[in-house]
């Protein structure tokens, strides 16, 4: 990416306004299908069991997908590739919206689940390029906005179920909208990536050491945010005891400091360096978890997942971003890799909390989990040196 490094600073940022856009378009495209879960549920009669197992096409799909993703985007481009999945993952939508059976819908989750992959690795890998112009971390920040459009899709969702528009209607202005800023703003994506290859020249190579070791981090990290995001209400109903009006309030506190965090944590990795940054994140993690585990107070279990959303606010950004930097893998095949890793931890980390509840209980499953956040802490050590943006 030498070639760019003399670009001026409007150019540049160009890039990064052009680029956010299409990692806002990814956020609300997924917070619109997460709002309409209910009222689909209700549509097609599913009991709770049927909808848990109905949902795990989704992550099937992102899983499945994870390879092809990585060398799609190292054979064809991320460029390319972005204006392809940021009109199939919003369509995708439709097929959500219109499937008039389980079976149906499930096979729409796979490949929403597909879609919403591509377009994770193609933005991913454009956010590294852009990165590297501005020569200090900003990639953080691509990330608060996909969850800021997550709080933006939720709100939509809301005004759509109070005006009783069924969620075909809703993906469909949804659709539209996304494909209106995506074509406004793809002729001003970066127009090509980072190049690397092995000695032999081909794309798919053995991960080395450092991207197995990133791959770790995010999964200690993305199995504490998929605690947060499945069992924080129910921590605060059966553990905290809060009346029913609040238990979401762990969640929402959450949510929050991990969206701030974002937009705020390029500054801190520019300043103290990643490594340091990683470091700090498991301890955050480790010592919110424990401080709602031995104080499962209103107060205190609220203060101690405002700081697990601190802690893993940048994790995943910092992890993607040294992905992308690698020596000797192509961008978007790392990426892949280290993200094939990490979402196994967003897999796994709810139905390991409910196994450990049945029998010992949501204090010590939310223990167990703190544990493996200080996982971040624990392997940032071990990283090698990276190219810095």
């Amino acid at each position: 990416m030498h070639f760019a490094y003399s670009l001026p600073i409007r150019i540049t940022r160009v890039y990064r306004i052009a680029l956010s856009i299409f990692f806002f378009v990814q956020g609300i495209v997924f917070a619109s299908w997460a709002s309409r879960i209910p009222d689909i549920k209700t549509s097609l009669g599913l009991s709770d069991a049927a909808l848990g197992g109905l949902l795990l096409a989704l992550p099937a799909g992102q899983l499945a997908g994870m390879g092809l993703s990585g060398y799609l985007v190292a054979r064809f481009g991320s460029r390319n590739i972005m204006l392809i999945a940021a009109f199939l993952y919003p369509g995708s939508l439709l097929l959500l919206g219109a499937a008039p059976s389980v079976m149906l819908l499930a096979a729409a989750l796979v490949v929403f689940g597909l879609c919403a992959n591509l377009m994770n690795i193609a933005a991913n890998t454009q956010a590294v390029g852009v990165e590297m112009l501005y020569r200090r971390s900003i990639l953080a920040s691509f990330h608060g906005l996909w969850s800021l459009a997550g709080f933006t899709g939720g709100l939509v969702g809301g005004l759509m179920v109070a005006h009783h528009q069924t969620p075909f209607v809703h993906y469909l202005i949804i659709f539209s909208v996304s494909i209106v800023l995506a074509i406004v703003a793809g002729a001003y994506l970066l127009p090509r990536d980072v190049s690397k290859k092995d000695k032999t020249g081909r794309i798919f190579v053995k991960p080395d050491k450092n991207i197995v070791v990133l791959g770790l981090i995010t999964f200690a990290c993305m199995i504490c945010e998929g605690t947060m995001f499945d069992w924080s209400g129910v921590y605060f109903e059966q553990v905290v005891h809060a009346p029913v009006t609040w238990s979401r309030l762990g969640f929402i506190a959450f949510m929050s400091t991990m969206a701030g965090g974002r937009f705020v944590a390029d500054y801190f990795i520019t300043r103290f360096g990643t490594q340091r940054i990683l470091q700090c994140s498991g301890l955050i993690i480790l010592t919110g978890l424990l401080l709602a585990v031995i104080f499962p107070y209103m107060v205190t279990s609220t203060i101690g997942f405002l700081l697990v959303g601190m802690g893993v606010a940048s994790v995943v950004p910092m992890s993607y971003s040294l992905a992308g930097r690698s020596k000797t893998i192509q961008p978007g095949v790392a990426l892949a890799m280290v993200s094939s890793i990490g979402f196994l931890g967003f897999l796994l980390g709810p139905p390991l909390i409910g196994f450990v509840a049945e029998g010992y209980g949501l204090r010590w499953s939310f223990t167990l989990i703190a544990v493996l956040g200080l996982g971040t802490t624990l392997l940032a050590g071990s990283l090698k040196k990276f190219e810095e943006p």
